[in-house]
């Protein structure tokens, strides 16, 4: 395990179930980055403690499936299909 997984693990009280991080997730790309972190914990179909939302936000920041900017919009970055895409194309991946 990563010393960032370490970390990860350590500061969290309650991990979300996988139910609960798909739903972010389906949120996440429904939202389209139209909405702040605040703001799309609100509009969640089910209601989740804040910790635990966050901490999925974590792993999905951690995974490399989003961004969140600056302005605290979370942002669905993950397509490995394009990235496939693109490789094939001559994109070069560090």
């Amino acid at each position: 395990m990563s010393d960032q997984m370490q970390i990860f693990r350590g500061e969290v009280l309650r991990f979300p179930r996988l139910d609960t991080v798909l739903m972010i997730e389906k949120a996440i790309l429904d939202a389209k980055g139209d909405f702040t972190v605040r703001k799309l914990w609100q509009k969640l179909p089910k209601q989740v403690m804040w910790q635990t939302f966050l901490a999925a936000l974590d792993y999905l920041e951690y995974s490399g499936k989003i961004l969140i900017d600056e302005e605290k919009h979370p942002i669905w970055i993950w397509a490995p299909r394009d990235v496939e895409r693109l490789k094939k194309k001559g994109l070069v991946v560090k």
